[in-house]
């Protein structure tokens, strides 16, 4: 299987590091033309430099007015990854409306925001689009301090079904992935040796491992190509079999 992406344009958000990172590189050598978007100018500034095709912007996403003013300059697009996420672990009691605003901000509304900013230019132009919501297993399961983030991952997941049905008329297709823990800055306590939480998940996991980043990537990849053409609405686990232990 041959996965081109040749003539298409695609647009990466959080992809100055982890998950993200990895899409915007495997698309770029795909042969889409990407755009990164990051908030961090220095995660942009080491992109270019593994691969100096990517067009990078620099941009909070979690900016509702900005966000709309800059997606909108970037047009057109047919591929979108929406793949930025935050993460505060806290327990209920400690939490602080500022960081609830910014954790949904990030998680559900600026996917609302951007998808349907570029959502109307995929109808608009006809020619239909792919989009993958980088979700969570969160979404299914959760933990202690994680309330927050499994709500908004729970969203996440709900939006992908809501938006494949409105979308689908225009055969624009909108799937989400769902990790595990993947080796990245923000789930990197989870693969210290002395982490037990970590321990625990791949104790639990029956592939008896966590993720890296291209175990997500490829999957992504997959749905967003032409080889997917009848797949919309999912949620996809990506995580070794974790969930289907209880």
């Amino acid at each position: 299987m041959d996965i081109r992406f040749d003539g298409k344009r695609a647009l990466v958000t959080g992809a100055g590091k982890g998950i993200g990172k990895a899409v915007a590189i495997r698309l770029a050598e795909c042969g889409a033309e990407v755009i990164a978007v990051s908030r961090t100018h220095s995660d942009l500034e080491e992109l270019e430099k593994c691969n100096n095709k990517i067009k990078t912007v620099l941009l909070d996403i979690g900016n509702w007015e900005k966000t709309k003013t800059t997606i909108s300059d970037l047009e057109p697009i047919d591929l979108l990854v929406n793949n930025a996420a935050i993460a505060k672990d806290k327990e209920f009691g400690d939490l602080s409306e500022e960081e609830i605003d910014e954790s949904y901000n990030i998680n559900v509304k600026a996917i609302i925001n951007i998808t349907q900013i570029l959502a109307k230019g995929m109808k608009e132009r006809g020619q239909g689009g792919s989009i993958v919501n980088v979700s969570s297993i969160a979404a299914f399961r959760t933990a202690p301090t994680l309330g927050v983030y499994s709500s908004g991952k729970g969203a996440v997941d709900q939006l992908t079904r809501c938006m494949a049905t409105e979308y689908g008329p225009h055969n624009i297709r909108v799937n989400s992935v769902n990790p595990t823990g993947v080796r990245t800055r923000m789930a990197a306590e989870y693969f210290e040796p002395d982490n037990e939480l970590g321990k625990m998940f791949k104790e639990r996991t029956p592939l008896k491992r966590l993720g890296e980043v291209d175990d997500i990537a490829y999957p992504i990849l997959f749905l967003l190509s032409e080889y997917a053409s009848l797949i919309s609405g999912i949620t996809l686990p990506i995580d070794g079999g974790l969930t289907n232990i209880f």
